[in-house]
């Protein structure tokens, strides 16, 4: 067998003596919507998480300071890349948050900090001229360039990097607004497709992959049937809340009835982000080096960790 299974109870275990450091305070700000996590979901799944985490980034510091030492160089700051992958609606953005609040907590990497794939999205004006705005979080919608460049630039230590900034409300890359990345320790990627090894576009594939840069890789997992009703009740929720914002680029959405909302969040569902999950994300899954399966009420019931 390629992992090792885990149920949450035995994952649980391997948190030895792991401190909790999040409270109830701290979780409410960082769950999305509709989604809930629990203390005990900590402690049991991202605790453990996080100390073998901090294992790993021990670790590849000590792989680091040898190599400088043999080179006779001096050390270099490099960051620790962790990617998170899966669904629209998974979760994955939860996942994230919680991941870096326990990581900063941990005394020798403070600096932990999130970057999402969202940025790197092309302009809407880009995928509309290019007839692919219905393809939007497909492989091919992406700046693949310029996200290879901003990881090239990370793992080669530039001391400061500007990165494009999305806004969920626009529905749209913002227009100069940039967040800053200056040398953190670790660095969650989140994002879709982040272990895909193409392009989803003509030709030959790149040579080199957006995973090639990723020290470790997570893929947030579930059945689609969960995935899908995750799906339609946020949309039902936003609908009710973000969409009546007139400058939402939902707002078309905002005077639908119940049963229409549901309706049309169950064709975009179908139309578009279940053939991205069925044809690019799900066939990633096995690429990615830990696997958090999650049941119907969003909680993690089993992980598998890929053997070494």
């Amino acid at each position: 067998m390629r992992y090792i299974q885990f149920t949450k109870e035995e994952w649980g275990r391997l948190r030895a003596a792991t401190p909790l450091t999040l409270t109830e305070g701290d979780l409410a700000e960082l769950h999305g919507i509709n989604e809930r996590i629990s203390l005990e979901e900590v402690a049991l799944v991202y605790l453990p998480l996080s100390r073998l985490l901090n294992l790993y980034v021990a670790a590849t510091q000590n792989l680091r300071q040898t190599s400088d030492t043999f080179l006779g160089a001096l050390p270099s700051p490099v960051s620790y890349v962790i990617a998170i992958a899966g669904s629209v609606a998974v979760g994955k953005s939860t996942t994230a948050r919680v991941i870096q609040a326990l990581l900063s907590r941990w005394p020798n990497h403070p600096t932990v900090d999130l970057v999402t794939t969202d940025g790197f999205l092309y302009p809407n004006s880009v995928l509309e001229s290019r007839g692919i705005m219905g393809r939007k979080g497909f492989p091919e919608s992406y700046d693949l360039k310029r996200l290879l460049q901003f990881l090239s630039d990370l793992k080669s230590g530039i001391p400061e990097i500007e990165i494009p900034v999305y806004s969920h409300e626009a529905y749209d890359v913002v227009p100069n607004r940039i967040q800053v990345i200056r040398q953190p320790h670790i660095v969650i990627i989140e994002g879709l497709n982040v272990l895909q090894t193409g392009h989803g576009g003509k030709g030959a594939p790149p040579l080199t992959f957006v995973s090639d840069y990723f020290d470790f890789s997570i893929f947030v997992d579930a059945d689609e049937a969960h995935i899908r009703q995750w799906y339609v009740d946020r949309f039902l929720t936003f609908q009710r809340t973000v969409f009546q914002n007139k400058e939402s680029y939902f707002h078309r959405y905002a005077s639908l009835n119940m049963q229409q909302a549901t309706a049309t969040a169950i064709q975009i569902w179908e139309s578009i982000n279940a053939v991205n999950l069925r044809n690019n994300i799900l066939p990633t899954r096995e690429r990615a080096h830990l696997i958090l399966e999650k049941a119907e009420d969003h909680s993690v019931q089993g992980i598998k960790l890929r053997k070494l």
